[in-house]
């Protein structure tokens, strides 16, 4: 892959297993560790150490969460000293300390924020990153590729941790966007005596609504194949980066109710309301002698 001028990018992917949100965290100090064996060593700050084997030709070594990357760059504007990208969906907070961390060694870091789920590959995909400037702009003959287009879709938001912060934010809006069309969605289903075909209502509201959106896109072409969805469990998994989103807006003290309802509403998906919701049901048989709804008995193994 040309990135223009003298730079030649190798690429290698090294597929890995799902992780949980705490061993990606500890994948990418890996990722590094391994790059860099000084660090693993536990080596004193200060002067850099001799790395074994040693970084020749400016290695730029880009890393995801699920995924390990190593990118050979032959060139990079005359850089002389090695250069990390995550691009995974890393806390920021980590990324402000791995850049800390790194920079001691004279080694520069960048955490990237990528968006555009599984069509990025066709279409481009998203970026947003956060590093020193002169990290952002070695690292943007690649960006320009992984874009949209080359003059859009990609943004150096600002010093490290910025990228991360802002995909999280990205992330966190995501799941109020996607909460609010299924709530709406819902509503339309359940109202029977209007017999609304809610796949002609997605597929009307893609074209002139406020409302367009490629979120949207996606809703009318899976209700276009099936409406009523009855094959599909009603449960919503969370990666992690609603759960960041809603602790920063309480560190920060900003009202976030959509969002962090947002996530919540995830959260009983997941069954996790169940035990709340035979709590409320027993108090209201306790004060008012309301009627209780019972399970069903077993009728499993016969044990």
């Amino acid at each position: 892959m040309d990135a223009g001028a003298g730079n030649h990018l190798l690429l290698h992917e090294e597929r890995r297993a799902e992780l949980d949100l705490a061993a990606d965290s500890e994948r990418v100090d890996a990722v590094i560790a391994a790059a860099l064996p000084g660090l693993a060593t536990g080596e004193k700050r200060g002067a850099r150490p001799k790395l074994d084997p040693p970084i020749t030709g400016c290695p730029l070594i880009f890393s995801q969460l699920r995924y390990a990357l190593r990118i050979q760059i032959d060139q990079v504007e005359q850089a002389v000293c090695a250069l990390i990208v995550d691009g995974g969906n890393a806390y920021y907070k980590d990324s402000v300390r791995r850049a800390v961390e790194l920079a001691s060694y004279g080694v520069r870091f960048v955490d990237c924020g990528v968006s555009g789920g599984v069509w990025g590959l066709e279409q481009g995909y998203a970026l947003m990153f956060g590093g020193s400037p002169g990290a952002a702009r070695a690292i943007e003959p690649f960006v320009k590729l992984l874009a949209p287009a080359p003059d859009r879709g990609w943004l150096h938001c600002g010093p490290s941790g910025s990228g991360h912060f802002v995909k999280m934010i990205h992330n966190g809006i995501e799941y109020g966007v996607m909460q609010a069309l299924a709530e709406g969605f819902a509503l339309m289903k359940s109202k029977a005596e209007f017999g609304l075909d809610v796949a002609a209502i997605a597929e009307m509201w893609r074209h002139g609504s406020v409302v367009r959106s490629w979120l949207l896109d996606l809703t009318a072409e899976f209700l276009r194949e099936d409406a009523e969805l009855a094959d599909v469990a009603p449960l919503v998994a969370d990666s992690g980066e609603g759960r960041w989103t809603v602790a920063e807006a309480i560190e920060q003290g900003i009202p976030a109710p959509v969002l962090s309802l947002a996530l919540l509403m995830r959260f009983a998906s997941q069954g996790k309301g169940e035990y709340a919701d035979r709590v409320l049901a027993m108090m209201r048989k306790g004060f008012g002698g309301h009627k209780v709804v019972t399970v069903a008995p077993h009728t499993g193994s016969g044990k």
